[in-house]
């Protein structure tokens, strides 16, 4: 077990403090090569991946899997990636900011396509394009935003498909999260599946929003 207050807490701590995408890119290329191994320690417990990936296939690959195709937004290192890969889904595309963290993703060989893509703005992905679409860790502290995240999540995921994610807990309100998915559930454009508070990183006692959208067909 890591031992408390060691340079793992403060990468997770740096990460969320971040005051710029230039000082979190920074951060994350020091952090690639033993992320998953920091993340996922007992002292830590980074519980959200596997939660999400669990529900993306309850909800979205429980019927016809091995023919849908699946957006994993904020890859990292591809935890979520690895999870979701159980469900034998046709092909799984990750998108994130940072270059090494990619590096790191494409070794597990679960990828189709692997791309750098900055999520605080428009995803260079086309229309109507995912069955599900994932994302988990990027909506935090000190990270990527509601708008228009949120938005763009949902216009390259294919109607009656899904966006699954988590929000931590305590940006969900202030952060401007529930008022971005209220305005989308206006627009006629989402149906809220669920908005769950689950366990985050459950070594330090992390919630976050398990939100659950589907895309409504509006034709």
């Amino acid at each position: 077990m890591l031992a408390p207050n060691t340079v793992n807490e403060l990468y997770l701590g740096q990460a969320r403090a971040s005051g710029s995408t230039k000082d979190c890119m920074a951060l994350y290329e020091r952090w690639a090569e033993t992320y998953d191994d920091e993340v996922t320690d007992e002292a830590q417990d980074y519980v959200a991946p596997v939660l999400v990936a669990q529900a993306a296939i309850q909800y979205g690959l429980s019927n016809g899997a091995t023919n849908s195709i699946v957006l994993d937004a904020g890859c990292g290192t591809g935890l979520v990636g690895v999870a979701l890969g159980l469900a034998k889904a046709k092909a799984i595309d990750g998108i994130d900011l940072s270059q090494p963290m990619l590096a790191i993703a494409r070794k597990t060989g679960v990828y189709r396509d692997l791309t750098v893509a900055d999520m605080n703005a428009p995803i260079a992905k086309a229309d109507e394009t995912y069955d599900v679409v994932s994302c988990v860790g990027t909506f935090t502290l000190g990270h990527v935003g509601p708008d228009p995240a949120l938005r763009e999540l949902v216009r390259v995921t294919k109607t009656k498909g899904i966006v699954v994610s988590t929000i931590l807990e305590e940006i969900w309100v202030p952060g401007g999260f529930q008022a971005e998915v209220e305005k989308l559930k206006a627009e006629g454009l989402v149906k809220v599946v669920t908005e769950e508070l689950i366990d985050y990183v459950k070594g330090h006692g992390d919630k976050a929003v398990l939100l659950i959208l589907e895309k409504i067909d509006r034709t």
